[in-house]
């Protein structure tokens, strides 16, 4: 009988005390909660947006034609349908952007050419025109 008792105490489930796990838990959820409102109000970026002009606006009617630049597959550059040097589109880059203060020149490069030659040329094109020279994109 002896062995029936011991039997019976070695069965019986012990308890498990819930209450400090979840003392921890709340403890972590409380911490995230407070870190996930703090970095929300980091993230805000005060900015302010460029303004679209009005194609049709007395602003856009002054602005003269842009010079287009275009660089073609094998690399040939093209200003006013004609092929020319680099050393002549500098001297019709610098002409153009004198006789035109508010005009700007657009390089069209070919889309097979590779982004390293692109940024090239266009960086050549940045230090005859300055800020007035852009890449021209096309609408897919």
């Amino acid at each position: 009988m002896r062995y029936l008792k011991t039997q019976d105490n070695r069965s019986t489930m012990p308890e498990v005390n819930l209450v400090p796990m979840m003392d921890v838990i709340m403890t972590i959820l409380t911490f995230f909660i407070i870190v996930a409102m703090t970095l929300t109000g980091i993230q805000s970026i005060d900015l302010s947006l460029p303004v679209v002009q009005d194609p049709e606006s007395k602003e856009a009617e002054n602005l003269p034609e842009p010079l287009i630049y275009e660089l073609n597959r094998s690399q040939q550059i093209i200003l006013d349908g004609k092929p020319v040097s680099e050393q002549e589109a500098a001297q019709v880059i610098q002409q153009y952007l004198q006789q035109n203060p508010k005009g700007a020149v657009l390089l069209k490069a070919d889309q097979r050419l590779t982004y390293q030659k692109v940024v090239q040329v266009l960086t050549k094109l940045q230090n005859v025109g300055g800020d007035r020279v852009s890449l021209a994109i096309e609408p897919n």
